[in-house]
């Protein structure tokens, strides 16, 4: 016969005594710790009786417990159930038990990343960090794409994507970063990720050791990157970050990897210098460093002619790469790459191998038709140009509307616009007035290595306009300064 309950009872011999109480404790437990999910329908007493060879009153007496404590619920006509309540208690147990083990963590996962500013709750059209826009998308171009590589599939069979992702893919991304932003490299140099942040965490695991620990990130900055080095071992060193970009002079002579965000700094929106660039690279000849190069937007340039990339500059294979499509196309792709020097691309596949193995075939096959079918380009010209009216018109806005509160800090690529606060007392009142008028901005302190230091000063406020039409931005930020024209009123 079947077990009536998908566990093992076990129960003393008839006659022994005790049948009742041993029955109800082990569906209690049971019900307690999980194997009996609530809502799970309780086999009649006449079931459980002939299955285990007890008697029927034995199996009602055992339900009756179960019912007068809580943990079951009888239903006229039907089966009992086991009731909800048994979740709770279940979640209670397993948190007061792994609490012992939280020692065993690693320090740099114990703490979770530093918020830019809640996700939930924001209108559809927002100054939100970090997401392109969508509505221009060629959708139904990407559904036929994905049809037309989900067939071929189908008829070559499926199988796993080579461990630095499919050839088509590596090639099409060399002649597009080449034309986009003037890299040199070949298919052979790329290694395809699941985005930028993995790029990060494989250029770490396989670079950073004991004896080459520490490493120069810039000071406000990136803080997923930065989790991803401390995972690995690293030893942070902040560097401060000026309308220059880093400040390369401050780079202790002990840093043996530097990660900048040249053409865009992230937070501040600034691009690192030509002198500078010039300096870092020969800090890292010097010093026998390496440099990553997070160009997570530089795609998106407004006005004057970029600066050549640091890869571009570099000649003596120190420079990663590192580039995405998530600002470029959208977020949910999850594509990402590193163009890295010969030396150490095998490193990384290596290091990729272990622990990821690969990318999915199918999206990296539609994303390489989407690049050599000429459609990346053409809607990159297209979103530059939505993105520059939106640029102009956030600029535009902040120095004519919010001057008196903002000093904007200028900037001529990506996606978001920093403007520092003029007085630290407006600090509160901006915040507060922002988070109802220009919801998803969010404030530069939080991309601070040490927060609670970069608070005791005046703060910066960091606008993303990849979601707003440039016709509604100005109206945001005039809502903006009228609410803060009346804390100023109240105030006086």
């Amino acid at each position: 016969m079947e077990p009536v309950f998908p566990l093992d009872l076990k129960l003393p011999a008839r006659g022994a005594g005790h049948i009742t109480r041993d029955l109800h404790q082990q569906l209690r437990d049971a019900i307690v710790e999980g194997r009996l999910a609530a809502g799970f329908p309780l086999p009649s007493t006449r079931r459980v009786a002939d299955s285990l060879g007890i008697g029927r009153n034995t199996a009602v007496a055992a339900y009756d417990l179960l019912v007068a404590e809580g943990y079951v619920l009888p239903r006229p006509g039907a089966k009992a159930v086991v009731a909800e309540i048994a979740a709770r208690q279940r979640t209670v147990a397993r948190t007061t038990r792994s609490v012992d083990r939280a020692n065993w963590i690693h320090p740099a996962w114990a703490a979770s990343i530093p918020s830019f500013g809640s996700r939930k709750g924001l209108p559809a059209r927002s100054f939100r960090l970090g997401v392109p826009e969508h509505r221009y998308f060629p959708h139904a171009l990407w559904r036929r794409l994905t049809a037309q590589v989900q067939r071929r599939y189908a008829r070559a069979g499926f199988g796993f994507a080579p461990t630095d992702g499919m050839p088509e893919l590596r090639a099409g991304i060399a002649h597009h970063i080449a034309f986009a932003r003037a890299v040199a490299c070949s298919a052979d140099d790329i290694i395809v990720t699941s985005c930028a942040q993995q790029a990060f965490s494989l250029i770490a695991l396989a670079l950073i050791t004991r004896e080459r620990r520490f490493v120069a990130v810039e000071d406000p900055g990136y803080s997923p990157l930065r989790s991803a080095l401390l995972g690995a071992g690293a030893e942070l060193v902040p560097i401060p970050v000026d309308d220059e970009g880093m400040q390369v002079d401050r780079i202790p002579p002990n840093v043996r990897m530097i990660c900048v965000t040249p053409s865009h700094q992230s937070p501040t929106g600034v691009a690192l210098s030509l002198r500078r660039r010039a300096a870092l690279l020969e800090f890292a000849r010097a010093h026998d460093a390496v440099i990553i190069e997070d160009d997570y937007d530089g795609e998106f340039r407004y006005g004057s002619r970029p600066l050549d990339a640091l890869q571009t500059l570099d000649r003596d294979a120190r420079v990663f790469y590192v580039g995405t499509f998530t600002k470029s196309l959208f977020p949910e792709l999850r594509k990402g790459f590193v163009v890295a020097p010969r030396w150490a691309g095998p490193a990384l596949v290596e290091v990729k191998n272990k622990t990821d193995s690969n990318c999915d075939a199918i999206n990296q096959s539609v994303l390489a038709a989407f690049i050599a079918d000429g459609h990346l380009a053409r809607y990159m010209r297209r979103m530059r140009k939505v993105y520059a009216e939106r640029h102009a018109a956030l600029v535009e806005g902040l120095e004519q509307q919010l001057s008196p509160w903002l000093e904007t800090i200028p900037a001529e690529a990506g996606l978001h616009v920093a403007a520092r606060i003029r007085r630290k007392r407006d600090t509160n009142a901006i915040f507060e007035a922002a988070h109802l008028h220009t919801p998803g901005v969010v404030a530069m302190s939080n991309y601070s290595c040490d927060p609670q230091a970069a608070r005791r000063g005046a703060d910066a406020v960091v606008f993303g306009f990849g979601l707003m039409d440039a016709g509604e931005i100005g109206p945001a930020l005039l809502k903006l300064r009228r609410a803060l024209e009346k804390t100023a009123a109240v105030r006086e």
